[in-house]
């Protein structure tokens, strides 16, 4: 894991991060605890609150980054592009708990965001790191995680001004959603309905 973060990783204003996930993309969980890495893919996951922002997602009990969400009690939730649909449906199959290495084996690469422990994962277009708020009973009957945003970028060639801009990018830039079977969505173009507030 490096420090360095890409080019474009410029940061996003908390009061403006529920918008990296408000169109319901795919996302990888990272976390770390202990020395140990893990990042996995999660199609649910959501914006929760505006101020403070909170997120939830879904995090099986059979994953080993729950293991480490739990021990660490910090996550990020990165947002991978259509370029990373391979690496994304990799890592969302293989678990940590029976194939070790499925980091290196899917060419997953992290940094860290200045300041923040859990890993973020290179060339997504956005990230939240995230301090869990505990939830017992959530977490253990609906595997249901709940936290706070505590810090938010985004990749400035395709997030800025406090919105996505995909339709001038490059399409691999574009977000992800899946279906299954191996089968993903890459978010379309933009359909712009009154003054857009």
């Amino acid at each position: 894991m490096t420090s360095n973060p890409a080019p474009h990783f410029q940061p996003v204003p908390l009061d403006k991060a529920y918008r990296l996930i408000n169109h319901g993309p795919t996302v990888l969980v990272s976390s770390c605890h202990a020395g140990e890495v893990d990042v996995m893919a999660a199609a649910w996951a959501c914006a929760l609150d505006f101020s403070p922002p909170r997120v939830t997602v879904v995090i099986d009990k059979t994953t080993r980054t729950r293991v480490l969400v739990e021990g660490s009690t910090a996550f990020a939730l990165c947002v991978p592009c259509a370029a990373q649909a391979a690496l994304t449906l990799g890592v969302g199959t293989d678990s940590a708990l029976n194939v070790p290495d499925k980091l290196v084996r899917h060419g997953v690469k992290t940094f860290q965001a200045p300041g923040h422990e859990p890993p973020l994962v290179e060339g997504c277009v956005a990230w939240l790191v995230c301090r869990l708020i505990p939830e017992p009973h959530n977490q253990t009957a609906y595997d249901l995680f709940v936290g706070e945003v505590v810090g938010a970028w985004a990749d400035d060639r395709v997030f800025h001004a406090g919105r996505w801009h995909f339709d001038g990018a490059p399409d691999e830039l574009r977000t992800l959603h899946y279906v299954a079977g191996g089968q993903f969505y890459a978010t379309g173009a933009s359909l712009q309905v009154g003054n857009g507030g």
